[in-house]
């Protein structure tokens, strides 16, 4: 018997691999035998990263970035094959690497998101794959831009400061010093979002609250990107601001468009190209996949469905174990996912949850594949 283990992470639990690992356990308890394949995943937000280098054997860089806040940090990114690098933009740019009490969106920057794009890139480097998820920025992706040479400059000819505040200061967009190397480097941006930059479903009214921002600073912010929309369109010669995923990270879609002739791509129909999953499904009898929550968003772009939808090429049955079950999760089995099982067994809390989530998954493993066992068994009435 043959089963793929293909989970996304449990956010603030379990990495993806500490998941896969949970679940070859339990499957152990049943199938001592079977054949399985641990494939870790990500959706190209957070543990995008750790995912890859897992499962293709590859190696991270480690630099010194500046932090949304403008403070030096240690940032890492992947490198896979020695072809091509994957980069969180959370690692440098994300809403976990400050306070709750600093998030500000005003003055947050992607600058450090920018410092990795230029390190892959001194490092031989021509392709690079950016995850959008867990920012903390809305600065339209103009940090990374300024780390890579591009330079906004406000009405009396100074360099603009960091934050999505300072957008509605920019008169001139300067690109004289952009880094020599971008021009030959393939940057893909990952994304499971399609807002557009700005607007009632844009990045400053859909995500800003989140990272901190209220009704007055939402406002600013969006009228902040419509000023910068129409510079980008002067700049590139064509509309970004309503191409689908270019509010990504508070605009970073749009910024990697406009100044990195980026592409947007779904995360994790890239990431299960780049895994090379599909030479394992061909002959699988099984696949489980799973995260931290499954409800009715999990349709767009989550690791389950994604994994869903490829296994259902090669007629694989999918089952999903995951951390909590929310609205709308009906809609999941319409995407290719046969069952779903809760890790959670008895009345608990969350904090207990997530401190005993490994031998909760690999209780559900164990309960999953006894019920799977079960259509192998024959009933003979006498």
């Amino acid at each position: 018997m043959k089963i793929i283990i293909a989970s996304d992470s449990y956010k603030g639990s379990c990495s993806s691999i500490e998941v896969a690992n949970a679940i070859e356990k339990g499957i152990r308890e049943v199938y001592d035998d079977a054949e399985i394949i641990k494939i870790p995943v990500a959706d190209g937000g957070e543990g995008t990263v750790d995912a890859l280098v897992n499962s293709t054997g590859g190696r991270y860089e480690e630099i010194q970035v500046l932090n949304p806040l403008g403070h030096q940090i240690t940032a890492k990114y992947g490198v896979i094959h020695d072809e091509f690098a994957v980069i969180e933009m959370a690692s440098a740019s994300g809403i976990t690497l400050i306070n709750q009490n600093e998030l500000n969106p005003l003055i947050t920057t992607t600058y450090g998101t920018g410092e990795l794009i230029k390190d892959a890139m001194e490092k031989g480097l021509r392709k690079i794959l950016v995850g959008l998820g867990g920012s903390s920025t809305n600065d339209g992706g103009v940090g990374m831009a300024q780390a890579l040479g591009f330079s906004f400059k406000d009405k009396s000819g100074k360099e603009i400061s960091f934050g999505g505040g300072e957008l509605a200061e920019i008169k001139e967009i300067d690109s004289a010093n952009v880094h020599p190397l971008l021009k030959d480097t393939e940057i893909i941006a990952m994304s499971d979002v399609d807002n557009p930059l700005y607007g009632p479903t844009g990045a400053a009214y859909i995500f800003g609250p989140q990272k901190g921002a209220d009704k007055y600073m939402v406002t600013k912010l969006d009228e902040n990107l419509q000023h910068y929309a129409k510079l980008l369109k002067n700049f590139s010669n064509k509309d970004i601001s309503n191409i689908p995923g270019s509010g990504a990270a508070g605009g970073l879609g749009a910024g990697l468009i406009a100044f990195c002739n980026a592409s947007i791509e779904p995360g994790i129909s890239k990431i299960l190209d780049i895994t090379g999953i599909d030479s394992y499904l061909i002959d699988a009898d099984l696949v489980i996949t799973g995260e931290g929550r499954i409800d009715g968003q999990s349709v767009f772009g989550k690791v389950p469905v994604g994994i869903a939808k490829r296994s259902g090429k090669y007629n694989v049955p999918v089952i999903a174990i995951v951390g909590s079950i929310g609205e709308g999760v009906a809609e999941v089995y319409s995407h290719g996912i046969d069952a779903i099982i809760d890790i959670i067994n008895k009345p608990m809390t969350l904090e207990y949850a997530m401190a005993n989530a490994e031998e909760l998954i690999t209780k559900s493993a164990s309960n999953a594949m006894r019920m799977y066992k079960m259509q192998d068994r024959t009933f003979i009435n006498l």
